[in-house]
């Protein structure tokens, strides 16, 4: 069994900063990427940003220039540094992983969710 820990949202005026922490532990022998989703209500999660094991990111067009995507190997951890907060940022956001397990199993796993709320 694997857990993910989230923490680090919040409510913030538009302009401000957040940063979002994720760390996992449990049956794990590596991790792959690990990625930050959001949900907006009414609408689809979507990808904000993935960081793999070997330090490649990717990000999300309407977050590109203002989060900033990363990770601690040695803590099993991922981060989302967000700047310049708007209000259609506001959302669920969720930690994602991609890990082998003990096993040798390919697994994901999703956090619990924090909420980001950025008022204009």
């Amino acid at each position: 069994q694997v857990q993910l820990v989230e923490s680090g949202g919040g409510l913030v005026q538009a302009g401000g900063s957040l940063r979002l922490s994720c760390v996992a532990s449990g049956n794990i022998l590596s991790i792959n990427t690990m990625a930050w989703h959001r949900q907006a209500p009414g609408k689809q999660r979507e990808l904000v940003a993935a960081i793999t094991n070997g330090g490649s990111t990717n990000y999300a067009d309407s977050v590109k220039g203002r989060f900033t995507v990363s990770r601690d190997n040695a803590k099993i951890a991922v981060y989302l540094q967000m700047n310049n907060l708007k209000p259609e940022d506001t959302a669920v956001y969720y930690c994602n992983v991609n890990l082998i397990s003990r096993q040798y199993k390919v697994q994901g796993y999703w956090g619990q969710g924090t909420q980001v709320t950025v008022s204009s």
